[in-house]
């Protein structure tokens, strides 16, 4: 069990961030905000793939305008970035947004911001205040600070970047702290995960405030995913961290689904949907696994909506142990497949029937747990292995032609896992 580190909480919405809150998923829209139907359109859509909270850019006038019209069409928070014109934060305030990202440092006019933080705290939103590695910079009135802190991280690898963010975070946050204002969500962003990772841990060991995590310009998703989620992962799994964004150059969609995935698989979020497990590329494959684990995937998402655990296995030799820990598995063989749920099995059906008979198996094992009569992740019975040349093995058809033509018996060699 995950010991997460204790913060402040802010109310974004009808969203809790920080405290004994779950860790919140994010994510941001990639259209313009002043698209009234395509921006209302992207919310919904991010929010029914499960997104908390969702995130709209306005640079423009245009774009806060729209802002009034667009929270009556959404049921999800959402949150105003903010950047240059601080009297964009006013005007999003003004149309109800539910929490403001502001950069002070690309603000000049401190009364500006002041201004900004007046009108949060009047509203009770919170703001997120970013000191991403991209947006830091050095002033002559840190650079005391900076140079103490610079001893504090000599040793880190990281040490003098690590010593402008915690300068910079700590310049911004005596503004709020002046104006008595304590509503405030931290990031740290980089594209170095490994900075990443070194700056929100010293961040939480100086303040309480919840931490928002993510990492800046990720990239595509076939390379964003490694590089985001390994250093999420390991402050997650370090207990730091209140909410997340993970960040690809794709549609947005993924950004949610790997996020809740990666939450799910720390333990943090209770699943939603089923879980698939499945095997991965060898020699002992005897049926289209891969086609097959798609097409389940797909109908797993359509029809299940509990955390059933389903485990599709291509042979004999893994199958049975992977399949004992799954409510609903199947386990293939010589173009034919063995159906179990719960250890118990249920079925033997040939190739072209495992997809509808898996489905079957799974809807109605979710109805029996729906109505009582059975409970996620029980085992009924140990799963035996099968003979390897057996009814599902590579080796029976040819036994039974020996068989059947009065040949000697061929001999096989046991497969080993």
């Amino acid at each position: 069990m995950i010991q997460r580190r204790k913060t402040r909480q802010v109310k974004v919405g009808n969203v809790l961030i920080g405290g004994d809150a779950p860790i919140a998923v994010q994510s941001m829209t990639s259209g313009y905000t002043h698209d009234i139907d395509g921006c209302v359109r992207e919310i919904n859509k991010l929010a029914a793939a499960g997104a908390d909270i969702v995130r709209v850019a306005v640079p423009e006038k245009k774009d806060t305008l729209a802002l009034k019209e667009i929270l009556k069409q959404v049921s999800v928070p959402i949150v105003a970035d903010v950047h240059f014109h601080f009297q964009r934060a006013l005007e999003a305030v003004e149309a109800g947004v539910h929490k403001i990202r502001l950069n002070p440092g690309n603000i000049n006019d401190r009364k500006q911001v002041e201004s900004v933080i007046d009108a949060c705290k009047e509203r009770k939103l919170p703001i997120r205040v970013g000191v991403n590695e991209g947006s830091i910079v050095e002033r002559k009135d840190k650079q005391r600070r900076m140079k103490e802190l610079g001893a504090v991280f000599s040793d880190n690898r990281h040490g003098h970047l690590l010593a402008i963010m915690i300068t910079k975070l700590e310049e911004y946050l005596d503004i709020f702290y002046e104006r008595d204002f304590y509503d405030i969500v931290i990031s740290a962003k980089s594209i170095d995960p490994l900075l990443v990772i070194d700056a929100y841990t010293e961040i939480s060991k100086r303040f309480d405030h919840p931490l928002h995590l993510g990492v800046t310009h990720a990239g595509p998703k076939e390379t964003g995913t490694i590089r985001s989620v390994v250093p999420l992962g390991t402050l997650l799994a370090n207990g730091i961290g209140d909410t997340l964004r993970i960040s690809y150059a794709n549609d947005p969609i993924y950004e949610v689904q790997d996020g809740l995935e990666l939450l799910y698989v720390l333990g943090l979020r209770t699943r939603k949907g089923a879980e698939l497990i499945a095997c991965p590329t060898c020699g002992r494959i005897q049926v289209d696994l891969f086609t097959l684990v798609q097409q389940v995937n797909r109908k797993l998402k359509e029809e299940i909506t509990l955390p059933i655990k389903v485990a599709v296995m291509g042979c004999v030799v893994n199958g049975p142990g992977e399949c004992e820990g799954a409510d609903v598995a199947i386990f293939a063989g010589d173009k034919r497949g063995i159906i179990y749920v719960q250890g118990e099995k249920v079925a033997n059906v040939p190739e072209e029937q495992i997809l509808e008979a898996l489905l079957a198996e799974c809807k109605k094992f979710q109805t029996k747990v729906l109505a009582g009569q059975a409970k996620l992740g029980e085992k009924l019975v140990d799963i035996i292995p099968p003979d390897p040349i057996g009814e599902l093995g590579s080796g029976y058809a040819k036994i039974q032609a020996a068989k059947e033509t009065g040949g000697s018996t061929v001999t096989l060699p046991v497969v080993q896992a």
